[in-house]
């Protein structure tokens, strides 16, 4: 959520890093609710301070052996009963500015950071770093993409995923399976040797998770909701992670904090009707490994560096070449200030494709989530601050075994793994399964 008293005070500025993401927005009428806000919330302090001040000379009068129905008591009261009428008056239309101010903030996005390119699309997204010898077909090749070897291999049911769903469910067998669950149990040990500590969330999330993470308003017909319940399918641990200490102050000395979490993820994939309508790349129901952090905020660049190098070790780990894209202005993500896409090669597709978005927050989500750390100094509190957060998937397992399975495709149609998954999986080869 952006920062109030920036639009108090300047909201010029404010429009200014908005209109860097293509976004024209008159904040004129915002100030003047928040100024409102403030002014009432001015007033309504002065006079609970009068109210307490009027309170301490009735039990003043009355400890010097003042009688309660003495006329002066009696006028001090009806003052007090006043003052409290007035509070209550003020407090409820403050109350009401408040809703409305936050529920105009919550629909807009994160101000970029200033080192994000500008740009208006992804075209205009800047390549940082190429790792690795993307694979091409040699003379007389035919590199076949990830969805064409599980089918070959049997080891993919997409039909009877609809029957048992809807389209854009895939149901993997065998060996696939397999592999699913190897990549799942080699990112969590690969991030937890790097000194991340794992959680596992519920699935589930209430409203409050979506909307401190920025899921909510914005993208509310992209998740899945329960009936009868507040409750949602989450469409990424970054919301449960966002909010394991909402509501919390953090000790500064403790910072950052860094966690990685494996869950299944749930969204409609709205607006991508026609697109990857086979295999794994946009699916509704995927497993993600995510990274997150908590981090002090002089500490934030350093830190989303760190986190997508850490992404980045797990595609390197498993022989995959990838690019690192920083997004412009114009494709940031609605929470981002900052972003790094990991695109990862497809040999059979011929092309790079998104596997991680590692992005720096700001105290974007922190302000939505309430979440601050005290900095000490001393053993004195040089008092709290907004943390800054961080995300990026660690990777998103379906699409990284569709890069695996078309890299180390091999003419008799079977894979060949990279060794760092050979324990993990039990086989060097991904073999065609017994009928």
């Amino acid at each position: 959520m952006l920062d109030q008293r920036l639009l108090r005070e300047n909201p010029e500025v404010m429009s200014e890093q908005l209109r860097r993401r293509g976004l024209e927005v008159d904040l004129r009428y915002l100030q003047a609710i928040a100024l409102r806000e403030r002014e009432l919330e001015e007033r309504r302090s002065a006079l609970q301070a009068e109210g307490n001040r009027i309170g301490r000379e009735v039990g003043q009068r009355l400890r010097s052996g003042g009688r309660p129905d003495d006329p002066e008591v009696l006028a001090l009261k009806e003052e007090g009963n006043r003052v409290k009428r007035s509070v209550a008056e003020l407090e409820e239309e403050e109350k009401e500015l408040e809703r409305r101010l936050r529920e105009r903030l919550l629909e807009f996005p994160n101000v970029p950071s200033a080192q994000t390119p500008a740009g208006t699309s992804e075209a205009d997204n800047v390549v940082v770093k190429l790792w690795g010898e993307p694979r091409r077909p040699s003379a007389g090749e035919a590199l076949k993409e990830h969805w064409q070897i599980l089918e070959d291999l049997k080891l993919i049911e997409t039909e009877r995923s609809v029957r048992i769903a809807q389209s854009r469910f895939v149901t993997l067998l065998g060996q696939a399976a397999r592999l699913e669950r190897a990549l799942i149990a080699f990112m969590l040990d690969l991030h937890g040797q790097r000194g991340y500590r794992e959680v596992l969330p519920p699935i589930l999330v209430n409203s409050a998770s979506l909307t401190g993470s920025g899921q909510l308003p914005k993208f509310a017909e992209e998740s899945f909701k329960c009936a009868d319940d507040d409750l949602w399918l989450t469409p990424t641990a970054e919301v449960p992670l966002t909010s394991l200490h909402r509501d919390e102050v953090l000790d500064a000395s403790q910072l950052p904090l860094r966690y990685v979490a494996h869950t299944p993820c749930f969204r409609r994939e709205a607006g991508s009707y026609g697109r990857d309508t086979r295999g794994l790349i946009r699916l509704h129901q995927f497993n993600k490994v995510e990274l997150y952090w908590f981090c002090h905020p002089e500490a934030s660049d350093a830190a989303h560096e760190r986190l997508t190098r850490d992404a980045e070790n797990v595609l390197e780990s498993l022989e995959l070449p990838y690019r690192r894209m920083e997004l412009c202005t114009g494709d940031l993500g609605f929470s981002a200030a900052r972003t790094y896409d990991l695109e990862v090669w497809l040999a059979g597709a011929g092309a790079y494709r998104e596997i991680s978005s590692c992005s720096t927050c700001g105290d974007f989500q922190a302000r939505r989530s309430n979440i601050r750390c005290k900095d000490m100094d001393k053993g004195k509190s040089k008092g709290t601050r907004l943390v800054h957060t961080l995300n990026g998937s660690g990777l998103a397992v379906g699409r990284t075994m569709a890069a695996l399975l078309e890299a180390g495709q091999q003419a008799d149609g079977t894979v060949r793994l990279p060794s760092a998954l050979v324990p993990y999986f039990g086989a060097e080869v991904l073999g065609r399964p017994s009928p």
